[in-house]
């Protein structure tokens, strides 16, 4: 008797065994399936990857620099133009 309960107790582990796996498999394919349709969503919504954020993001910081320096030229130049007695030119 116990050989033969001893083959049940194998034949239920061999069993759980392979429905352990069968479930890894599956759980592996709705993954796979699930990602593919996130990523095709994403890009019909056109929307902007990682990389191109950050590129973005280095340009506006960069037309923010040349704006700081630009308006630094722009008040030294006004103030020599005050210094040297010419009237301001309005900004319309």
């Amino acid at each position: 008797m116990t050989q033969s309960s001893n083959r049940i107790f194998d034949e239920l582990a061999r069993l759980a065994t392979d429905a352990a796996g069968a479930a890894q498999g599956v759980r592996r394919e709705v993954e796979t399936v699930v990602r593919s349709q996130f990523e095709r969503l994403i890009k019909d919504m056109d929307v902007a990857t990682r990389e191109e954020v950050e590129v973005l993001r280095e340009m506006v910081l960069a037309a923010r620099a040349e704006n700081e320096r630009m308006e630094a030229r722009l008040k030294v130049l006004e103030e020599k133009l005050a210094q040297s007695g010419a009237d301001t030119p309005s900004v319309t």
